[in-house]
């Protein structure tokens, strides 16, 4: 396994697109900081125009460089962090100026994850952010398993990981951190 995460890192490095498995759902990735990778990621999912993409790093130590967290959402985030949760940030300014506008839109919140999946936190930890949307078409039902993403994407995609452990079906809790008190808005 370890031979196959070396060889998704290397993809995404080289701005190619992968299939990765999270504790929610199987991912789409691109590496995050790669304005053309993301925009390819972007057609083949056939995602509209403003719509934004959430990113995935590899612990809550790596999201606070990528946002400005609160005393109170940080201490949210050791809580709960990795886990079933995307969440919304304020982004540092380092983000700002390196994620694509379809990942930070101007004035716009952070969506980000640090997946419960080994592969997924360590994909992040090679290569810095991943985008994190689940492996679809915009608007079709996540694809359940690597075969069908294999015949979703084919070889648009350049790395399928192997989905062990499982990704549990269900999308992320959405938790919105910017305010006061961390407030859900999506379950």
């Amino acid at each position: 396994m370890v031979a196959r995460v070396a060889e998704a890192a290397r993809a995404l490095a080289a701005g190619e697109l992968v299939v990765y498995p999270t504790d929610t759902l199987l991912g789409l990735g691109a590496r995050a900081t790669d304005r053309r990778a993301v925009a390819r990621l972007e057609a083949l999912k056939a995602r509209p125009s403003g719509q934004p993409l959430s990113v995935a790093v590899s612990s809550v130590e790596e999201l606070e460089r990528w946002a400005d967290l609160s005393p109170t959402a940080r201490r949210w985030a050791r809580r709960h962090l990795p886990g079933p949760f995307t969440v919304l940030v304020p982004p540092s300014r380092w983000a700002a100026r390196r994620l694509p506008r379809s990942i930070v839109p101007s004035g716009g919140a952070l969506a980000a994850r640090v997946p419960d999946h080994p592969l997924a936190r360590e994909l992040a930890r090679r290569v810095g952010p991943v985008v994190a949307t689940s492996a679809n078409r915009h608007g079709l039902p996540p694809c359940p398993s690597v075969p069908a993403a294999r015949r979703t994407f084919g070889s648009a995609v350049a790395v399928y990981l192997p989905a062990r452990p499982a990704p549990s079906g269900r999308p992320s809790t959405l938790v919105d951190l910017r305010g006061d008190a961390p407030h859900p808005l999506r379950r």
